[in-house]
């Protein structure tokens, strides 16, 4: 018997069944776990050993509907994440360029830097920047929240857009300068539209970030800034944790998440967001 080297066609279905059995273990089952304690019906409970609820009801998706401090969250959280996205590309343009397009010393250690919110914790970020805003009068405000979690999008932007800006070729800018169009010429005319799928690829990246972060929103805003994130751990990180409410709000937060997604899938190339996450 001779020995096989490399995969073979028919390989592709084991391949195909090993992947598609690890992703229902990894994600499938705790939403399915999920999904019934939001249908549980809170008259009968869930307890061992039953593997399914004995009843279900829509008590607590009624009650998720007629609260309003989840329906504020809800839109808290998406005007958060859409002025982190537009101060985040509004700041990361300039950095993108130069690590694209600029030649100068120590350019390695600059993109470390760049990314030195996504090697450091959150937690850790948040503690540092929130003594800060404390003495500057930004705790416990919206415009602080939306500071600290620019910090932790700004390296998925920037990454994203100097790969992008790094395809455009150097002799349209080129052209430009010497017809004296100036730095803003320049960007609004050449680098925004021509890098358009880099903003739509990042912005993608940064909204869905913001919206789910919640170590620096909580550090920073909780109290008095109630995102969904900060409301979802009332209900999980206390000493009584309240399954059924949890999973309704877990549900409201991933909705948002997986419309961000199938607008990704539909718009973006793949090579746009493979060359900026492969520079992470």
């Amino acid at each position: 018997m001779t020995a096989r080297s490399g995969l073979h066609p028919s390989d592709g279905r084991w391949i195909t069944v090993g992947l598609g059995a690890s992703l229902l273990i990894a994600l499938g089952l705790p939403l399915i776990v999920a999904l019934l304690w939001s249908f549980m019906d809170p008259a009968t409970g869930w307890f061992a050993p039953d593997i399914l609820p004995p009843s279900y009801a829509l008590d607590h998706w009624e009650w998720a509907a007629r609260n309003g401090d989840i329906a504020q969250a809800l839109l808290l959280s998406v005007g958060i994440g859409l002025a982190v996205t537009a101060l985040t590309a509004l700041l990361a343009l300039p950095t993108a360029y130069a690590l694209a397009k600029l030649p100068f010393a120590m350019k390695r250690a600059v993109e470390l830097f760049i990314l030195a919110p996504l090697i450091v914790p959150g937690i850790i970020v948040a503690v540092g920047i929130g003594t800060i805003f404390f003495r500057l009068d930004l705790a416990f405000s919206i415009p602080g929240v939306i500071l600290v979690q620019t910090v932790g999008t700004l390296p998925f932007m920037i990454r994203v857009l100097a790969a992008t800006i790094e395809a455009i070729p150097n002799d349209l800018i080129n052209a430009a300068r010497s017809l004296g169009a100036g730095p803003a010429a320049v960007a609004r005319h050449i680098l925004i539209p021509l890098a358009w799928p880099g903003f739509v690829a990042g912005g993608l990246l940064t909204f869905i970030s913001s919206f789910e972060e919640f170590e620096k929103t909580f550090i920073i805003g909780s109290p008095f800034v109630q995102t969904l994130p900060v409301i979802l751990w009332g209900y999980l990180g206390g000493r009584v944790m309240v399954f059924p409410t949890a999973a309704v709000v877990t549900f409201i937060l991933l909705v948002p998440m997986l419309i961000v997604f199938f607008l990704a899938e539909r718009v973006l190339r793949d090579d746009v967001m493979a060359a900026g996450m492969g520079k992470l």
